[in-house]
């Protein structure tokens, strides 16, 4: 049910009183002027333009977002972003996620962009060669260097059942590309019969679908690893001013921070087509994805993220103040420990050139943040285990499979961060309600 956060004091109040319970800090006079800025970003214009620091966003997302790491973020920008054509290719770039609610999430995760794609071509083919190949041409310029590796790119569908390196894959779902397979411009694999049979990157053109670049980049001063990823949302422009999006949606942007304004003509353009009922779509398939990480394979953190999303959208405004508190927490360091997890994963396998000392100086940094902002039992525990695990990666090898005992260590951090955050949001019955009622779903 939507709460009206007008006036807020009586529910807040009893939030705030269980968020001390289970040790979040959370402040009833930030929280109750939160409550009022949102309240009244809601009644305003969709987006706002910070003329300062040359950025624009949905109003919402702007309230998170802080210019503190700015510089930072449009650095690994020029890494992630493709190029303008005049007449051509029109861009616009965003931050995404975490490091769009950097005002909030005092320890962030990954570096995710997100780029809107406009390509001016004659026919939709057109358009889809013209796609392909700025993306492989993107894809093959920024492979390696000395700071940053292509770990994959996503760019269409299997045709139909294939069995490849990376294992049998079904027809029709997303090909993550290598920098090799790239390369090469093609997939080899073999048929349910044994025969060989290969995919090409021109054969799957004309049906992109999800195109998304990830790599994995280290900061030579912080001596830190970051997970960067570039999500495109790709739109042809026909000759009679058509907008039409390659994969048949066009994304919404409540959760974009862009990054130049000399991109809003663009996004103005693109943003007019953004379908009546794409906050519904938005809020759906953020529900899926929290389904899915308060399943089987749980992730807590990522879900509590996808809720927070949901709830300041839909006017769950007393949940989704506790999440924003939550992030700000001190003992939210501990989300960075499933960055530490995926850059251990990209390091140790597919021929990573990034020297191990760089990753283990991630796991340094990780480990003397927590015991900088924590304490007491919780601080014991996290850091014995990410000792254990930085130990353990020392004598592995880059590049190659991790080994069973640095697995089970990887496993068992995961673990006590899954419990943290488990704790965390079933403590308040509006979010575990809310968690129950997702999980039952088929």
């Amino acid at each position: 049910m939507e709460t009206s956060p007008d006036n807020p004091s009586n529910e807040l109040h009893r939030i705030v009183e269980s968020a001390r319970r289970l040790g979040v800090e959370m402040d009833e006079g930030e929280a109750t002027q939160w409550l009022i800025a949102i309240s009244a970003a809601k009644g305003a214009a969709d987006v706002e333009v910070n003329t300062r620091e040359g950025i624009f966003g949905h109003r919402i997302s702007m309230l998170d977002f802080s210019p503190k790491r700015l510089d930072y973020f449009r650095k690994i920008g020029h890494l992630v972003e493709f190029a303008d054509e005049p007449g051509v290719v029109e861009t616009a770039l965003a931050l995404s996620g975490s490091a769009a609610q950097s005002r909030i999430q005092t320890f962030p995760g990954d570096a995710d962009f997100f780029e809107r794609v406009n390509i001016i071509a004659p026919t939709r083919e057109a358009a889809c060669q013209i796609l392909a190949r700025v993306m492989r041409e993107k894809a093959l310029s920024s492979v390696k260097g000395p700071t940053y590796k292509l770990i994959e790119v996503k760019f269409g569908s299997y045709p139909f059942a294939l069995l490849t390196a990376s294992g049998q894959q079904k027809a029709g779902s997303p090909i993550a590309w290598t920098p090799a397979d790239i390369q090469a411009g093609q997939i080899d694999g073999k048929l349910a019969d044994g025969s060989p049979a290969t995919v090409t990157w021109e054969q799957v053109s004309l049906e992109p679908g999800w195109c998304k670049l990830d790599w994995v980049v280290a900061d030579p001063i912080e001596n830190q690893l970051v997970n960067a990823s570039n999500m495109l949302d790709v739109t042809w422009e026909a000759p009679d001013g058509g907008i039409v999006p390659l994969d048949g949606y066009l994304d919404p942007y409540f959760q974009e921070v862009y990054l130049e304004s000399d991109s809003i003509p663009i996004f103005t353009k693109l943003a007019k087509h953004v379908d009546s009922n794409a906050l519904d779509d938005y809020v759906a398939s953020l529900e899926k994805e929290v389904h899915k990480y308060v399943g089987s394979s749980p992730n807590y953190g990522k879900a509590a993220k996808r809720m927070y999303n949901i709830f300041r959208l839909t006017g769950r405004y007393q949940e989704a103040a506790y999440l924003r508190e939550l992030f700000d927490e001190p003992s939210t360091v501990l989300y960075q420990v499933w960055s530490l997890i995926r850059t251990i994963d990209d390091t140790f396998g597919g021929g990573s050139d990034i020297p191990l000392e760089t990753l283990l100086g991630q796991a340094d940094h990780l480990i003397l943040t927590v015991v900088d902002v924590l304490e007491g039992e919780k601080e014991t525990e996290i850091v014995r285990m990410l000792l254990r695990l930085r130990g353990i990666l020392s004598q592995e090898q880059a590049g190659q499979v991790l080994s069973p005992q640095a697995e089970a260590a990887r496993d068992e951090v995961i673990n006590l961060v899954n419990n943290f955050y488990y704790e965390k949001l079933t403590g308040l019955p509006g979010i575990k309600a809310y968690m129950e009622s997702l999980a039952g779903e088929k």
